[in-house]
């Protein structure tokens, strides 16, 4: 079966080793064809399709770069409105503070001068006691010293200027006696 293929093969005489010249130039006309369509159709749309999408990211690139510059922008402003914020508020609590201070002074000298005003009437309401607690007990210590006067003597004191006298000259008695233990 071997020979028969070899020998069909050599009665031919043609060498499958070289190609046929015809099919050799249908090959290449086909070939330059198919070229022609490529480089006049579709390597313009794809370096059309190309430069798009080169465009695209290039512009993408440039938004996102305008983009971070805005953000960047905004964050610094941001940050100055902050540090402007911030002193503002330590503006604030500074005069807080010294008002308060200020309101705290006030009500010192205020409550000092309520408390000096409540002890000066104090005091001069106790003088007034005082006065008429003196007055009333030469009242009646001078009832007291006339009628004790009036038992040892043994006669009643009812004259008015008499019993007078002798009542002031007891409690001027009595206020030297006083006088002089406490010395």
């Amino acid at each position: 079966m071997n020979q028969v293929i070899i020998s069909a093969a050599t009665e031919g005489e043609t060498n499958p080793l070289v190609p046929n010249v015809w099919e050799m130039g249908v090959v290449l006309v086909g070939f330059a064809v198919l070229m022609f369509i490529v480089v006049k159709f579709i390597v313009p749309m794809f370096e059309k399709t190309f430069a798009e999408r080169a465009e695209a990211i290039e512009g993408g690139i440039a938004k996102a770069e305008k983009a971070q510059a805005e953000a960047s922008a905004a964050l610094e402003e941001y940050k100055q409105q902050l540090t402007e914020a911030r002193a503002e508020a330590n503006r604030i609590r500074e005069e807080a503070r010294a008002e308060g201070a200020q309101i705290l002074a006030d009500l010192k000298v205020k409550a000092a001068s309520e408390s000096a005003r409540i002890t000066a009437q104090a005091h001069v309401q106790i003088e007034s006691e005082r006065q008429a607690a003196v007055v009333s007990l030469r009242s009646e210590v001078g009832t007291l010293a006339t009628t004790l006067a009036g038992r040892i003597v043994g006669e009643a004191l009812n004259d008015d200027e008499r019993s007078a006298r002798v009542v002031d000259r007891f409690l001027a008695d009595l206020e030297n006696q006083n006088a002089g233990a406490a010395k």
